[in-house]
């Protein structure tokens, strides 16, 4: 598990620093949608992270964000080389790399790492090794009321997605002491681990934005729930908390 653990961390690492070096230059935009930017920045690093993986662990799977499953292993690999792609293209300092492991039969998690190069935080977890922030140790939050609550709610890209999340947006907000949107969905899971904020709520988000995230929430002591989103197939919904804000009855 350490050797899984060691080579994330130093893939994030080295993915973390180009894009430091990179950012706010001019970047070389492959695909400009409505609500989303894909960056040749994200393919090279997604090709570094893979690179350094299976350059480790030739027998390994790399499922990435910036393109299909590589290699069959055992181990399968989920990557999302920049979480935040809009925030980094427009010089927002607000975005990570995120790089888990799972067994491919089970779906076991395996390690998670997120690594925050603006921050210079590095958030890791392993089976069996505590989740940590540069090395300290991390738990979620103790504040369980939701009038003393921080939460973040994401906004997908879809129109059906959007408008749920208006109304869930309205809802909690009347409610909780402040609401954020943040524009990192694996930074959300890693800020509800070492208790920055208490919950976390996205309609629409894929596996890859919060693999890693997920396994940090719960070993901090944290809740996710994670099911297929109904706007969108392949996609799903998510809620993290610190398992004791009641945040789903207001969902």
């Amino acid at each position: 598990m350490k050797d899984l653990l060691e080579i994330a961390t130093q893939a994030a690492l080295a993915a973390g620093k180009l894009q430091r070096e990179q950012f706010r230059s001019e970047l070389t935009v492959n695909e400009m949608q409505k609500h989303d930017i894909k960056l040749e920045m994200d393919v090279r690093c997604q090709e570094l992270i893979t690179s350094m993986i299976l350059g480790k662990f030739p027998d390994h799977a790399v499922l990435g964000e910036e393109g299909d499953t590589t290699g069959e292993g055992e181990v399968e690999w989920i990557v999302d080389p920049i979480d935040g792609t809009v925030n980094y293209f427009y010089g927002i300092p607000h975005y990570c790399v995120s790089i888990a492991a799972r067994k491919r039969e089970t779906g076991e998690w395996l390690v998670g790492v997120i690594y925050d190069p603006n921050q210079d935080e590095l958030f890791t977890v392993g089976q069996g090794i505590e989740p940590t922030l540069n090395g300290k140790p991390i738990r979620v939050s103790q504040r369980a009321t939701i009038a003393e609550a921080m939460v973040t709610v994401g906004f997908s890209k879809t129109r059906s997605a959007l408008d749920l999340g208006f109304e869930r947006y309205k809802r909690i907000s009347y409610e909780v002491r402040k609401t954020r949107m943040l524009g990192s969905a694996a930074l959300a899971l890693a800020y509800v681990a070492c208790g920055r904020l208490d919950a976390y709520v996205e309609e629409q988000i894929s596996l890859w934005d919060v693999a890693a995230g997920n396994m940090l929430v719960e070993a901090a002591g944290g809740k996710v729930r994670m099911e297929p989103s109904t706007v969108k197939p392949g996609t799903l919904f998510i809620c993290a908390t610190n398992n004791l804000v009641p945040i789903e009855e207001y969902l």
